[in-house]
């Protein structure tokens, strides 16, 4: 995916959840402005694919403790200079927690986000312009967790704010509903 079709995608997401138009279109000029937006070398951000892993009933979403930032979150990460996030938020789902089953459900963005990382080591505090894509998988696989990761649970849609009050989480409980 191009930095414009990016944009357009953005667009139709903000045709179907216009109450986040100011998300939007601060991440469309983000975009715009820098070419080299999907690399982690433009260090005021960069931009991050991510999965929201539900079960076929819906009932369930697959969380993963992560290290570095020490919450429970969607699996995901840096786009290292792929400009196609849906393919960065497959390589990172299947690269962080080793399920063979995950069906994207859509092409379409299933949610955007910008979130601040704090800096760590030699890498400042930047931003994550997050896309991100609905997986759904059957609980019955076996997952692995990855280097990355503390843990991997499945945490019930219905109990989500027992591991994280994230206002972008509870964002894609609601969006799941």
């Amino acid at each position: 995916m191009s930095r414009p079709q990016l944009v357009k995608a953005i667009d139709r997401y903000l045709q179907r959840y216009p109450e986040e138009q100011s998300v939007g279109e601060r991440f469309k000029q983000f975009v715009l402005r820098n070419e080299d937006c999907f690399k982690r070398s433009l260090l005021e951000g960069h931009v991050t694919g991510s999965a929201w892993i539900i079960d076929g009933p819906h009932k369930h979403c697959l969380l993963t403790h992560h290290k570095k930032l020490d919450r429970w979150l969607q699996l995901g990460g840096h786009a290292d200079g792929d400009g196609n996030t849906v393919r960065v938020a497959t390589r990172e789902a299947l690269e962080e927690s080793g399920l063979k089953s995950l069906q994207l459900v859509s092409l379409e963005i299933f949610d955007l986000d910008i979130h601040r990382i704090p800096a760590r080591g030699h890498e400042p505090e930047h931003d994550h312009y997050d896309v991100r894509y609905l997986f759904e998988t059957s609980r019955d696989e076996l997952f692995k967790v990855s280097d990355e990761s503390h843990d991997l649970a499945w945490v019930p849609l219905a109990e989500i704010e027992s591991v994280t009050t994230e206002a972008s989480i509870l964002r894609m409980v609601e969006k799941t509903g």
